[in-house]
C-alpha cells in the first residue's frame, strides 16, 4: 500500500470512527430532532462516489484497492444511522400526534 492509499484509508477510518457514536446516540435518544436525513444521504452519495472510483481503478489496474473495504464499512455505518433516523422521525411523529390528542 502506498502513501496515498494509506492516507485515504486513514481519512476513512477517522470519518468512520464517528459513526458508531452517532448510531448509539440515535438508538438511545429515540428522536430525530437535530438530525438531517438529507445530510446522511449526501454522505452516502459521497462514499458511493468513492466506491465507484475504486471500481474504476480496479478496472484500469486489475488490483482492488484496500480502501474500498473502508468505504463499504462507512456506508454500512451511515446506512445504519440513516435507518435509525427514519425510525426516530416516525417516533417523533407518533409522539406529536399523541400529545395533540
Amino acid at each position: 500500500m502506498d502513501v496515498v492509499q494509506l492516507l485515504e484509508v486513514g481519512m476513512l477510518i477517522t470519518f468512520g470512527a464517528s459513526w458508531p457514536f452517532n448510531i448509539i446516540k440515535s438508538w438511545r435518544s429515540r428522536t430525530a430532532k437535530g438530525k438531517s436525513i438529507y445530510f446522511e444521504l449526501i454522505i452516502l452519495a459521497g462514499y458511493g462516489m468513492g466506491v465507484a472510483a475504486k471500481i474504476i481503478q480496479y478496472n484500469q489496474s486489475g488490483k482492488l484497492p484496500y480502501a474500498i473495504w473502508f468505504y463499504l464499512l462507512d456506508i454500512a455505518l451511515v446506512t445504519t444511522d440513516l435507518i435509525l433516523t427514519i425510525r426516530n422521525h416516525h417516533l417523533d411523529q407518533l409522539l406529536e400526534r399523541k400529545e395533540a390528542a
